[in-house]
């Protein structure tokens, strides 16, 4: 998890970021990710991701690579039980 500071950051914190809930999140039970771009935010070039369940809680930033390297191994598969 990023920090401020040394400490962790909430997703409250993130001004400007604007959240989209992930399309595999399950409506019924509460089960989202949301993910956050932060190029208009002191943040530019992350992302975040946050749990929609907690939106005050905390948020993981990752850079826009690592995302990225993170969903193309998810498409090819290299995380198949």
């Amino acid at each position: 998890m990023t920090t401020n500071n040394g400490r962790a950051l909430t997703a409250p914190q993130l001004e400007g970021a604007v959240w989209k809930k992930s399309s595999y999140s399950g409506d019924s039970q509460g089960q989202c990710v949301e993910v956050a771009d932060l190029t208009v935010t002191p943040f530019a070039g992350k992302r975040a991701i946050r749990d929609s369940k907690d939106p005050e809680g905390p948020a993981l930033l990752f850079s826009a690579s690592a995302v990225a390297g993170f969903l193309t191994d998810l498409r090819d598969g290299k995380f198949d039980i």
